[in-house]
């Protein structure tokens, strides 16, 4: 048998491998990226770059609304990104407020305040540079009742710790003179379903004309695109769009980059997949195109 007779039964028998070893393969090409922990090589696209700009080139002590509207479900995808944009926003002196339209979130809320606002800002008064907002039920209806009455929805703050006990709007120094939407300079929904981005752009930012740029799961990215760059600063989608948005962060403030690059260090394994998945594709249709012509034959 010729070498490339050989090489042509290699092939063809690669077609009839058990699917058991190709998920064994990818696992480990998944595996052993996932342990090195080496952060992907990611170039910021036009629409990460201009939410990370918009963000970026709001003045201190700018109001900031960033609103937690997923699950745990897609918490690998969404919380990079709603853990790099409160990184950002209270890096740049601004102001931070956290709420949730899912009655998932106020887990989540808790889960940023306690890993990324109380580790990386230590010297940040709660009630006077972040407060958490918690959860109010009513879906859209939120968005569209705080356009014109803020306090009639958040007649409180929803507290954090035993320190800071749940106080009435008006003991919360962060909340005076807030009340309405427009009373805030910039709006980040972070999202995977609804309510999320699209509400806000349509409830909340098209009638009261405040800056919206957030970020979603990868499904759900293309439906959001047609709303950019008029009602959508920016936009993060899926965990590439979080590892870009960590990437510029990064770039701008090295001091997070152990911190920051959860997305990065995620999407390493993912492109190793993807490639490892792209080769069998390929391996396979060879193998059935090389089985066909013999069998013609």
């Amino acid at each position: 048998m010729s070498a490339s007779e050989r090489v042509t039964t290699v092939l063809e028998r690669l077609g009839a491998v058990d699917r058991r070893w190709i998920f064994l393969f990818i696992a480990v090409a998944v595996s052993i990226p996932l342990a090195l922990r080496r952060p992907a090589s990611v170039a910021p696209s036009p629409i990460v770059q201009d939410l990370f700009d918009a963000i970026d080139s709001l003045p201190a002590g700018s109001r900031v609304v960033l609103s937690l509207d997923y699950a745990p479900s897609t918490v690998p995808e969404n919380d990079p990104m709603a853990h790099a944009v409160a990184r950002h926003v209270l890096k740049k002196n601004q102001k931070l407020y956290v709420m949730t339209l899912w009655s998932t979130g106020p887990p989540l809320i808790r889960r940023l305040l306690d890993e990324v606002v109380t580790v990386d800002f230590p010297d940040l008064v709660y009630g006077e540079d972040y407060v958490n907002l918690g959860y109010k039920v009513g879906n859209q209806g939120v968005i569209h009742s705080i356009t014109t009455d803020f306090r009639g929805q958040f007649t409180s703050d929803a507290g954090y710790g035993e320190e800071n006990p749940v106080r009435a709007v008006d003991e919360v120094p962060m909340l005076e003179g807030i009340t309405v939407l427009g009373d805030f300079d910039f709006v980040v929904p972070i999202g995977s379903g609804y309510p999320g981005v699209k509400e806000w752009v349509q409830f909340g930012g098209d009638p009261v004309g405040i800056p919206i740029g957030g970020g979603v799961t990868a499904v759900e990215a293309p439906l959001l695109y047609p709303y950019y760059p008029k009602q959508l600063q920016g936009l993060m989608g899926g965990l590439l769009g979080a590892a870009e948005y960590e990437a510029l962060l990064i770039s701008h403030f090295p001091e997070f980059e152990e911190a920051a690059r959860v997305a990065l260090v995620r999407m390493f394994p993912q492109t190793v997949a993807h490639l490892v998945i792209v080769v069998f594709v390929v391996l396979g249709n060879i193998s059935y195109f090389l089985t066909r012509a013999r069998t013609r034959k």
